[in-house]
C-alpha cells in the first residue's frame, strides 16, 4: 500500500503534489522517560489504497491555519479530528491558574483532536498551530462511517490512539517521578536524539524552541529554564549559541537526567 502522507504534501490551493523522495518528515516531540518513537506510526492513512484515500479526502474539509491560530480549544464542543498534512500543532493543557503544560508538538502524518474522535463532550486540552499548517478536518460522524466501511482506516486510527495514550502516559510518569532538572536534561536528550546533528563529538540540536516553550514542556518557568541552561553551560555540558543548543558532553547530561 502507498503511504500517502509520506508521498504527498498539502498546498495552499487545496491540491496535492508529489513530495520529493529525499524530504524527511519532522518527528513529533514530547517529554518521556525514553525517546519515544512516535514518527514511525505517524502516517495513519498508510493502510489505505488510492480509492480509500479518495473517499477520506472527499469526506474531510481541507483548511489552512496560520501560525498562532487555535485549531481547537479546551472546553469547546468536541466533534472530530484534524489530520496534520503540513506544519505543526502544539497541544497543551491550561490549569485553573492559567498556567500551561505542553503535551506534545505534532507534525505531518499525525492527527489531533482526540480522544473522543467520534465527537461528544468537550475538548480536554487545546491545539494551536506552531507555524502555517495544512489540516484535513474529519467530522466524528463521517469518521465513524468511514471506519465502518474501510478497515484500514479503522486500524490506523486505533494505532494512532494507542500511540498517543503511550505518549501521554509517559509524560505523566515524567512529571510525577522526575525532578524538573532531570526533566530539562531529558528533554534536551530527546531533542538531540530526534533532531540532533553530530559533528566532532558534539550534538547540535536543530529544532529551535524558546526558553518559554521549553518551560511549558518541563513544567517550569522561563526564568528557571534560562538560569538552568546557563548552569549547564558553565558546567561544560552544552553550549548556547544563536538559535541553537550544542550538547558537548552527552554522558554527563545523561547523568543529570538520572539515566546513569
Amino acid at each position: 500500500m502507498t503511504d500517502f502522507t509520506e508521498t504527498r504534501i498539502f498546498e495552499s490551493a487545496g491540491h496535492f503534489a508529489p513530495k520529493p523522495a529525499s524530504a524527511a518528515k519532522p518527528p513529533a516531540l514530547l517529554l518521556a522517560e525514553t525517546s519515544v518513537e512516535v514518527g514511525g506510526r505517524a502516517a495513519f492513512l498508510s493502510h489505505l489504497n488510492g480509492e480509500e484515500y479518495r473517499l477520506v479526502r472527499e469526506a474531510g474539509s481541507a483548511m489552512t491555519i496560520r501560525a498562532g491560530e487555535s485549531v481547537f480549544c479546551q472546553g469547546d464542543p468536541h466533534d472530530g479530528i484534524f489530520l496534520i498534512e503540513s506544519g505543526s500543532v502544539r497541544t497543551f493543557y491550561t490549569g485553573p491558574s492559567g498556567r500551561e503544560i505542553t503535551l506534545a508538538y505534532w507534525t505531518p502524518g499525525h492527527f489531533v483532536g482526540g480522544p473522543e474522535i467520534f465527537g461528544g463532550g468537550t475538548h480536554v486540552w487545546s491545539g494551536v498551530a506552531v507555524q502555517k499548517s495544512g489540516l484535513l478536518y474529519l467530522r466524528g460522524s463521517d469518521l465513524r462511517r468511514l471506519m465502518e466501511r474501510i478497515p484500514g482506516l479503522a486500524m490506523g486510527v486505533v494505532e494512532g490512539l494507542v500511540q498517543k495514550g503511550k505518549c501521554y502516559s509517559a509524560l505523566v510518569q515524567m512529571l510525577g517521578t522526575r525532578s524538573v532538572v532531570e526533566r530539562l536534561a531529558q528533554l534536551l536528550l530527546i531533542m538531540a536524539d530526534k533532531d540532533g546533528h553530530t559533528s566532532s563529538g558534539r550534538v547540535v540540536i536543530r529544532r529551535v524552541l524558546t526558553h518559554e516553550e521549553l518551560a511549558n514542556m518541563v513544567g517550569s518557568t522561563r526564568q528557571w529554564v534560562t538560569a538552568s541552561l546557563k548552569k549547564f553551560e558553565q558546567r561544560g555540558l552544552l553550549e548556547i549559541g544563536d538559535s541553537r543548543i550544542t550538547i558537548l558532553d552527552l554522558p554527563r547530561l545523561r547523568a543529570v537526567a538520572g539515566l546513569i
